[in-house]
């Protein structure tokens, strides 16, 4: 067994009572169940706040739907021309040849479509995505998501690749993932070989806590890494579970030390039922500080909101600057403030704002 699918095994092991079952099986009804064995055996079983306990076991709080929620938070459905493709930005377009993942995270922004079998993409609905993209010449990056990419089999993975090779003004590809962390073995000669390719290839990976770092993780991002496959991180900020500065720092340095550059720290998007997940934006823009100069430059990554109705997504980091006033007609002044609070004057002259000689 690979996947833990059922309740029954929740029950078991203690992680959920029997008098919650009913309000479970709605839950699991209406958003999919699933985590990976090497995940469900990592698990603090005496702690009861284990922060994979948080992420990827249903409660009932999922049935707490705010009115802020949406079914489709980020916009995929607004900009989604033909099926498996998003096109919000210009020049990059999702692909999502499949919608199933081997674990199901509780806040997922697409936790009402993930893991539904009729989402994955037939071959003429493939052929009908890499038409989209040809015909748009435009698209210089193709970002590979779902659902979860690398849960493919290699050589269905390597048609994917190879019909993205075709297109010549396709010159980078992204793959969005969870594997590396959630179930390592996947990570495995065949799919590095895939993986390596004539185009560039980054591997974003999501992870949100240090201790999704396992063993086997730890050698899966490693054969990627040495392999030549650059990566990338993203996480997502989560409630009692990386929302302070021990644990956001810790999991930068994780990334840094298995050579993944930070790259996207989510704010928490507006999915249905996942209210009890979500900072504000203070809280994460107070985070962000505390990281900035306290930890290295190269932990740092972009804190960015995903703008509901598909607007895409913005940088919402603090501000560090402001001006305060012109001295003169030539020279303006800015309060800069610096990572430990102190705040400084820079006089910049309006000529060189202005762009002129």
């Amino acid at each position: 067994m690979n996947t833990i699918k059922k309740l029954d095994i929740l029950l078991r092991d203690g992680f959920i009572h029997q008098e919650d079952i009913t309000a479970l099986q709605k839950v699991v009804g209406n958003f999919s169940f699933a985590i990976s064995e090497q995940l469900y055996k990592r698990i603090d079983k005496s702690n009861e706040c284990d922060p994979l306990v948080k992420q990827f076991i249903p409660t009932k709080k999922e049935l707490d739907v705010s009115h802020l929620e949406l079914a489709d938070p980020i916009g995929d459905n607004v900009h989604m021309p033909v099926k498996g493709i998003v096109h919000r930005y210009p020049d990059r377009c999702l692909l999502m040849p499949v919608q199933v993942c081997p674990v199901y995270c509780r806040f997922c922004f697409r936790k009402e479509k993930v893991g539904t079998a009729d989402a994955t993409l037939s071959e003429k609905e493939l052929q009908d995505a890499y038409a989209y993209i040809r015909h748009h010449q435009e698209i210089w990056e193709v970002i590979l998501t779902g659902g979860d990419p690398l849960i493919l089999k290699p050589q269905v993975l390597r048609k994917i690749i190879s019909q993205l090779n075709s297109i010549e003004h396709v010159e980078v590809m992204r793959i969005h993932t969870r594997i590396p962390v959630v179930e390592s073995r996947r990570i495995n000669q065949e799919m590095v070989a895939v993986l390596k390719n004539a185009k560039p290839i980054y591997v974003v990976l999501h992870a949100n806590h240090p201790n999704e770092f396992t063993e086997e993780a730890v050698k899966a991002c490693s054969a990627l890494v040495d392999a030549g496959i650059p990566m990338l991180s993203q996480t997502t900020l989560l409630k009692d579970i990386n929302d302070n500065i021990e644990v956001l720092s810790a999991l930068m340095r994780c990334f840094i030390r298995n050579r993944i550059k930070p790259y996207y720290l989510h704010h928490a998007d507006l999915a249905k039922g996942t209210q009890h997940f979500r900072t504000t934006l203070a809280e994460g823009q107070h985070l962000v500080k505390q990281l900035r100069g306290r930890f290295s430059g190269i932990c740092q990554p972009t804190y960015v909101l995903d703008i509901p109705g598909g607007y895409g997504k913005v940088p919402v980091g603090p501000c560090y600057i402001r001006q305060t006033k012109n001295n003169t007609q030539e020279v303006a002044e800015y309060c800069v403030e610096d990572y430990c609070g102190g705040v400084h004057v820079y006089p910049c002259s309006l000529r060189e704002e202005s762009g002129n000689e």
